[in-house]
């Protein structure tokens, strides 16, 4: 996948969630620009994530993110990597220790646009985040990095509660109940 192929995705992703159809549009204006994909790019560059479920669909693998102090799915920069589906899945198995995933789809999953707040060596920015659906076997050893304080599978009837009912989030687990 490069820069053409994700375009191209962009241009003909549909989406139910009129949010999605704004953030969509932002996209495909933020890739005009050859920087964006770098994590310095601001006023905000593309991220890649992945949702991870289980077997059943019933349960996603979170990290706690220790930055934002948030159970959110794992992902980060591209930092030049304009294959955001490789982004996503070494993100993925950096922050949670898997190393083995279906990739459900590699097209993308859920598009979302959300605000990083400021930091002391780095101003407040976005990430425009594209996420892949994929799968992992529960079992699996979980390992937790140094980005996060903690990584657990969390049955999608507790992510309300314990996502403080983000919106994205809940996007996604509708996402996948439709697919069953």
């Amino acid at each position: 996948m490069d820069r053409s192929t994700l375009l191209h995705q962009l241009e003909c992703y549909t989406s139910d969630y009129s949010e999605e159809l704004l953030f969509k549009n932002q996209f495909i204006e933020l890739l005009q620009h050859p920087d964006s994909f770098q994590r310095t790019h601001l006023p905000g560059h593309i991220t890649g994530s992945a949702w991870i479920v289980d077997a059943s669909k019933k349960s996603a693998l979170l990290i706690h993110h220790a930055k934002l102090n948030r159970w959110l799915q794992p992902g980060g920069h591209a930092d030049g990597d304009e294959n955001v589906l490789r982004v996503a899945l070494r993100e993925a198995e950096e922050e949670t220790g898997v190393k083995e995933y279906k990739i459900i789809s590699d097209t993308i999953f859920d598009l979302d646009i959300h605000t990083i707040p400021n930091r002391k060596d780095f101003p407040e920015h976005l990430h425009y985040d594209i996420r892949y659906l994929v799968q992992a076997k529960t079992e699996d050893e979980l390992i937790l990095s140094d980005e996060s304080f903690n990584v657990a599978w969390i049955k999608f009837d507790e992510l309300s509660s314990v996502t403080n009912n983000n919106p994205s989030i809940n996007r996604m687990v509708e996402k996948v109940k439709r697919l069953l």
